[in-house]
């Protein structure tokens, strides 16, 4: 008698903070066959399947299992964390209940795997960039917009043999996948990916392509890049490319002379992200015109590592420093929001009055400073 095949059982998979990038990562597992069940703190525990709307425009339901408690959720063969930096450690506290389940971070900025290690030191732990541009339409429907893709890495020794076939879940899912042999490299370069237009669009309440447009923004961003390759140099963290965002001629375009590279960065920038806005411009315009944002942004992790990290290793950043403190400026102060909007000249007057006082920026620089020396 033959006896019968073996049965596997389909992967269990926690996404813990199922916003659009969760949502989107664990729709695309729950579609090749992964048990997915979605954290999410503000809606209860209930069987609604998710919608993953693909850039051809076709759909896909996936059953998920949705809690609004880590806790409720079952034992997980892999945690998905997607949160927003400030609240990575508090979300990753419930899942000292499973302390060896392997994890995966994918937060922009630098930082989230330190954080990881050190709350669930006992876990393999992969870190992931994802440059594929998403959103959540509904809280039952997440759109892919394009291109892109996932790039992974290992984040300590325990993890690499994961990295395969998570990679080929990914893959078979129809996401274009990259495994990259040094986590700080592709943490780095998805930062200086991210880094455009970011934190000068959230202060100026403006878009990518008009501020590359105009010369004398186009000067602060080449600037505040610049100074994330020089720290990156530093800590020999070159770029490296990641799925649909080939991030080392990104270097060689911003390190040419302006009237050369302005016209190649104009054309790139102006189509990228498939018209979403940068990260840190959403979350300030989500707050109320009278009101300060809700929750801390993500600039600390961002601008504020570039300053941190270049102040540790003997590295200028003036202009990630002061454009740091500005973001939190306009995130808590509507009326400091409201003066800068659409104002590029205030921007440039403030920059040149924190620069030539030596680009202080105490509360960008110091703040978490030995966690960012930890996160190189």
């Amino acid at each position: 008698m033959t006896p019968a095949p073996a049965v596997t059982r389909p992967r269990k998979t926690l996404v813990v903070g199922a916003g659009a990038v969760g949502s989107f990562l664990g729709a695309l597992l729950g579609s090749v066959g992964h048990d997915v069940s979605l954290v999410r703190i503000f809606e209860p525990d209930s069987e609604r399947p998710l919608t993953l709307v693909r850039p051809d425009g076709s759909r896909v339901v996936i059953p998920v299992h949705r809690y609004m408690r880590t806790e409720d959720a079952p034992e997980p063969d892999l945690i998905l964390v997607a949160v927003k930096m400030p609240m990575l450690r508090e979300a990753l506290a419930p899942t000292l209940r499973w302390p060896a389940v392997p994890t995966l971070t994918v937060e922009n900025g630098i930082g989230a795997e330190t954080i990881a290690a050190e709350v669930r030191p006992d876990a393999p732990m992969l870190a992931g960039s994802l440059t594929a541009p998403i959103r959540l339409a509904s809280e039952d429907e997440v759109v892919w917009m394009g291109r892109g893709g996932l790039a992974l890495a290992a984040a300590n020794d325990a993890a690499r043999p994961m990295l395969t076939p998570l990679l080929a879940d990914f893959g078979r899912a129809g996401l274009r996948v990259r495994s990259i042999d040094s986590a700080p490299r592709m943490k780095w370069s998805k930062l200086l990916a991210n880094l455009i237009a970011n934190a000068t669009g959230a202060i100026l309440g403006m878009d990518s392509a008009a501020i590359y447009r105009d010369r004398a923004l186009y000067d602060v961003e080449r600037r505040q890049l610049l100074e994330a390759l020089a720290v990156m140099a530093r800590i020999d963290a070159r770029p490296v490319s990641l799925p649909g965002a080939p991030v080392p001629w990104l270097a060689r375009g911003i390190s040419l002379p302006a009237r050369l590279g302005r016209p190649i960065m104009t054309r790139v920038v102006g189509g990228a992200r498939a018209g979403k806005a940068p990260s840190l411009l959403i979350h300030v315009q989500s707050a109320p015109v009278d009101a300060p944002c809700a929750e801390p942004t993500e600039v600390e992790w961002m601008n504020g590592a570039v300053a941190r990290v270049g102040a540790a290793r003997g590295v200028a950043t003036p202009i990630n420093a002061r454009l740091t403190t500005l973001v939190e400026e306009v995130a808590a102060d509507p009326a400091r929001r409201a003066w800068f909007r659409n104002h590029p000249e205030r921007l440039l007057a403030e920059l040149a009055g924190g620069v030539a006082a030596g680009g202080v920026a105490a509360g960008g620089v110091a703040a978490g400073g030995a966690e960012a020396r930890r996160a190189e």
